[in-house]
C-alpha cells in the first residue's frame, strides 16, 4: 500500500474540507491551526497537487479535492464503523461457556457464584456436553475432559483426584463399610466412560479380587452419583464432581485417600474472539482450579 498517505493528514483535509476553515477544523480535531493546515500541505505534497484555494479568509477545494474528497470520506466512516464494531466485541459483557454436564451441575455452580459475586454485570450462558461432544452453540470458552495419556488442549485446570463415594448408610450396620476390601458387598457402580477408576482403587488399596466388570453401569458421572445417593452401590468417581454431594450430606467417601484418577480438564478458548469478560472469567476459573 504505497499510495496511502499519513492518517492526520487525511482527517486533517477531511475536516478543513467540509468546514472550508482550517480553523474550525483545528477546533473538532482539538489540534492548532497551524497543525491542521500543515497537514494538508503534507498531503498536497504526497499527491503532488493542489487540494485547496487558499485566499484571505476564504477556503475553497480546488478541483482535484473536490473529486477526493468523498472517496476519504467513505474510507474514514469505514475505518470508524469497524473500529467500533471490534471495540463493541471487546467490551461484550456477555460470556457463554461450554462443559460436561456433570462439571456444569457438580463444579462450575460455585465458581460461576464466586465469579457474578465480583462481576455481576457479565451475563452468563452455559452450554452443557454429554461425555466429551461438543455443542453446536458457538461460545467464548470451552471446557474438555482430558486423559493424562492425551496431549494438553489449551490449559489445564488440574488432575483430578479419585473419590469412592457411597450412601451414609453403608456405614453402619452389620454389613458396615470397615475396609476398602468390603465394597465388593455393596456393589459397584461403574461409569462406562471411566472404567479405569475402579482399577485404581483396587490398586491403590491392593485388593485383588475386586470385581471389576460386575455391578450396576451408568453412562454419565451424575446418574452415577444419584445411583450412589439412592443406596445402589459404590462409586469410584472425580472428587471434584462429588464434592457438591458430599457437602450435602447426600452421600459420603469413607475411605478418603490422594488417588490420582489420570484424568483432569482443559480450559481453552471457543470460536468466539476474546472479550474483557471472557479473559477474566479464564483466569477466575485458572485461579480457582
Amino acid at each position: 500500500m504505497k499510495y496511502l498517505p499519513p492518517l492526520n493528514c487525511i482527517r486533517s483535509f477531511e475536516a478543513s474540507a467540509r468546514h472550508l476553515s482550517f480553523t474550525r477544523a483545528a477546533d473538532e480535531l482539538r489540534m492548532t491551526q497551524a497543525a491542521v493546515s500543515g497537514h494538508v500541505r503534507m498531503l498536497e505534497q504526497f499527491i503532488g497537487r493542489p487540494l485547496f484555494y487558499r485566499a484571505p479568509r476564504t477556503l475553497m477545494l480546488t478541483e482535484a479535492g473536490n473529486a477526493y474528497l468523498p472517496a476519504v470520506q467513505r474510507a474514514l466512516s469505514q475505518i470508524d464503523s469497524a473500529t467500533g464494531q471490534l471495540q463493541t466485541v471487546r467490551h461484550r459483557k456477555q460470556v457463554a461457556i461450554a462443559c460436561p454436564s456433570s462439571l456444569a451441575t457438580n463444579w462450575l455452580p460455585q465458581r460461576l457464584r464466586a465469579f457474578s459475586d465480583q462481576y455481576p454485570e457479565v451475563e452468563i450462558t452455559v452450554h452443557a456436553t454429554i461425555w466429551s461432544e461438543t455443542t453446536e452453540q458457538v461460545v467464548d470458552l470451552r471446557i474438555a475432559p482430558r486423559h493424562k495419556s492425551q496431549p494438553l488442549a489449551g490449559q489445564s485446570l488440574g488432575e483430578e483426584r479419585l473419590a469412592m463415594v457411597c450412601h451414609p448408610d453403608f456405614l453402619n450396620g452389620a454389613e458396615a463399610l470397615v475396609s476398602p476390601a468390603d465394597v465388593r458387598r455393596k456393589g459397584l457402580i461403574h461409569i462406562l466412560n471411566r472404567q479405569e477408576l475402579w482399577e485404581a482403587f483396587a490398586r491403590h488399596h491392593g485388593i485383588a479380587d475386586l470385581p471389576l466388570v460386575q455391578g450396576l453401569k451408568v453412562d454419565s458421572s451424575n446418574v452415577a452419583l444419584e445411583m450412589a445417593v439412592a443406596g445402589m452401590g459404590c462409586a469410584a468417581i472425580l472428587a471434584s464432581l462429588a464434592k457438591s454431594h458430599l457437602q450435602r450430606g447426600l452421600i459420603v467417601e469413607p475411605f478418603q485417600a490422594d488417588i490420582p484418577s489420570g484424568w483432569g480438564y482443559d480450559l481453552r478458548p471457543g470460536e468466539l474472539p476474546p472479550t474483557w469478560a471472557s479473559e477474566r472469567l479464564s483466569a477466575h476459573l485458572l485461579k480457582k482450579a
